[in-house]
């Protein structure tokens, strides 16, 4: 890489936004550094020509060498699904931010907000994003500030649950959020005008509120979201719900978490419709409506969930340690990690070698229990087996799975062939650590119904058991093989 080519600075490659916008800057022009606090979880996802740093927005001293020589830089930070004071972290960490970016000479800024008229009683969530970028502004950075309304796009929270609702739900009670006006987008159209932010002139510091052509209520979507899937739903309007009612309700329903439901039905009361329509004078981009949006983002559900999810954020969900799984989007996600003192490719040999003659490593007899059952109910069962005992290839099956993805020493995706109520996939990712490796598990399962739902509660506690003990058996595989 040249060093004349302008440097920008990604935060929250992690998450929902920064993850889909990093190969976006990757396919342009520019060098393209992250930040993140755990530049592990990253590395394994950039392109070779992408530095990873460490560094936390909460912690001043360590954005200095994030800092050195950037020229532009994204900021994607907030703190919603914290327990502390979200509204004074955000405030302390756009402050850090400006100051380690105002010593080291940056020039932009571009951050991505929330619609809602300030003059009017804004959430506190709502209220923290547009307080953020003021602080972000008050550094005398340029800053290029998009608000938006809801994010049209498989795997953003707000979609995630309106897409919930309408599938697990055939009768709603609606509470007055429901019928609140906004202005949606597709995700590709936000990710379009912040790629443009990078060519605008220099000069003052702008706030842009983006949206798509129509303005519908969170219910018009529902309608429109059930319409395509052939749905058939009864939404009754009721005049009273409180916040902290349809948090629990949504949080027994939907991906999201009490107290980020919570905070998200607080912003649902605000209207969010663009009121200052010269982002279209300034930008030549036209959104797609909201037909289109949903479209693509059912079309495009499988490939984005290999992407990135709002949830991939350190401190959306919370602590993955919760009772039956993490809800992210509409899939209950279980996963573990355990650290080895092999290097990657040895850790990755069992992986690679699993099922047919391997076996899974823990309670064989209860696999082989799993594929009797699968044949009684006309699945394939266990008795395919493997091709080839170590090599594996993308669509080999593998007993009752079939392999999704896999990249030799680092990644094998395996995505379920048995009879479900709904869809699941069982991931394995190896990456370098300072002693080593370390070995993530992840259980998928994308529930169909209650009944889905059902399934996975009622068998979790031996999923639990056999997905940790096969872990576990891995690494003592791993570790017998390095001796």
């Amino acid at each position: 890489m040249t060093s004349d080519r302008p440097l920008v600075l990604l935060t929250g490659g992690t998450g929902y936004i920064g993850g889909r916008l990093l190969p976006l800057l990757e396919q342009r022009d520019l060098r393209v550094r992250c930040v993140c606090r755990q530049p592990e979880r990253l590395r394994s996802r950039v392109a070779p020509t992408t530095e990873v740093v460490d560094g936390d927005v909460l912690a001043p001293d360590s954005l200095a060498a994030a800092m050195q020589d950037v020229h532009m830089a994204y900021y994607f930070v907030h703190s919603l699904g914290t327990k502390q004071d979200f509204e004074r972290d955000d405030r302390q960490a756009a402050a850090n931010f400006t100051s380690a970016a105002r010593t080291a000479g940056v020039q932009r800024i571009i951050y991505l907000g929330g619609l809602g008229n300030p003059e009017h009683a804004l959430s506190p969530h709502l209220r923290s994003r547009q307080e953020t970028g003021q602080v972000l502004r008050s550094s005398g950075i340029q800053v290029i500030e998009l608000r938006a309304s809801i994010i049209i796009g498989s795997g953003s929270l707000s979609f995630e649950m309106i897409r919930a609702l309408t599938e697990r739900l055939p009768v709603m009670i609606c509470p007055r959020w429901v019928s609140t006006p906004a202005q949606p987008i597709a995700i590709e159209d936000v990710l379009d005008y912040l790629l443009a932010a990078l060519g605008l002139p220099e000069g003052d510091s702008r706030v842009f509120e983006i949206g798509g052509p129509d303005q519908v209520s969170y219910g018009d979507i529902m309608r429109e979201y059930a319409r395509q899937r052939g749905l058939r739903r009864l939404m009754i309007s009721v005049p009273l719900l409180t916040p902290y009612l349809s948090s629990l309700w949504l949080g027994l329903v939907t991906p999201v978490y009490a107290r980020v439901g919570r905070k998200l039905v607080e912003s649902m009361r605000n209207p969010t419709v663009v009121c200052d329509p010269s982002a279209r004078d300034v930008f030549p981009l036209r959104p797609r409506p909201l037909r289109e949006a949903i479209e693509r983002a059912m079309a495009n559900e499988d490939s984005e969930m290999a992407a990135t999810r709002w949830s991939d954020a350190l401190s959306s969900g919370g602590p993955m340690k919760n009772w039956g799984g993490v809800r992210f989007g509409t899939r209950i996600v279980d996963s573990r990690t355990a650290e080895i003192e092999v290097p990657p490719d040895i850790a990755f040999v069992p992986i690679q070698q699993i099922g047919g003659a391997s076996g899974w490593y823990y309670g064989n007899i209860l696999w082989k229990l799993r594929g009797w059952l699968d044949l009684l109910v006309g699945g394939v069962g266990l008795r395919r087996g493997r091709r080839d005992p170590v090599d594996l290839q993308v669509g080999d099956a593998v007993d009752f799975w079939r392999v999704e993805s896999v990249e030799p020493g680092r990644r094998l995706r395996l995505a379920a062939e048995m009879r479900l109520p709904g869809r699941a996939w069982l991931e394995f990712e190896v990456t370098a650590t300072a002693i080593g490796s370390c070995i993530r598990q992840t259980a998928i399962f994308d529930p169909v119904g209650l009944a889905g739902l059902a399934y996975w509660y009622a068998l979790y506690p031996v999923h639990r058991l056999i997905f940790a003990g096969m872990l576990w058996g891995i690494v003592r595989a791993a570790v017998r093989k390095a001796e």
